[in-house]
């Protein structure tokens, strides 16, 4: 795929571009999304959402960013919209499920302490406070530079190494305690 720019915009349908978009980012909006609401399935309808807001604002893409910036913008804009609406507020969801990674081919035992760890450390993120959690999430798992983590998130660079120490700090005290 090329990269999006403003003349591919003009040039091609918004349905071409959108479901470029979703085969690229889908999975990674997915997993920020699941970041932010815990729920796998509340995920998934938040990721949706994500993508019909971009459809109907791809016109608005001005292309001072990348496209990337620009739709993980949307998304964390919208998950956080979601965590302060009356909907999120009053419904409680059903079912509470961690994503597993898989095994690696090691011994049933190294697994099973593996997995043990994985779901440690899932829930030791999972109840940091969101600032903290996105910056390790975008950090880590998406492997986002500092520069662009800040710009993704509206913030200082400065302000993403802080949270990124403080958030290890409180991830080292969960560890240990």
């Amino acid at each position: 795929m090329d990269e999006i720019t403003i003349e591919r915009l003009v040039i091609e349908e918004k349905e071409i571009i959108i479901d470029e978009l979703m085969d690229l980012y889908g999975q990674e909006i997915l997993q920020l999304s699941y970041s932010y609401v815990k729920n796998r399935e509340l995920a998934e309808d938040l990721t949706q959402d994500i993508f019909v807001k971009c459809y109907q604002s791809l016109h608005t893409y001005k292309g001072k960013s990348k496209i990337r910036t620009w739709l993980w913008r949307i998304a964390i804009n919208h998950c956080k919209d979601y965590l302060k609406s009356w909907y999120k507020n009053h419904v409680v969801p059903s079912s509470d499920e961690y994503i597993y990674s898989g095994d690696s081919g090691h011994s049933t035992e190294q697994a099973v302490i593996r997995q043990d760890e994985e779901e440690r450390l899932a829930h030791s993120v999972m109840r940091l406070p969101i600032k903290y959690r996105e910056v390790i999430y975008l950090h880590y798992f998406e492997e986002m530079p500092i520069r662009e983590m800040a710009q993704v998130l509206s913030i200082n660079n400065n302000t993403v190494k802080t949270r990124l120490r403080r958030a290890k700090a409180l991830l080292k005290e969960s560890w240990e305690g």
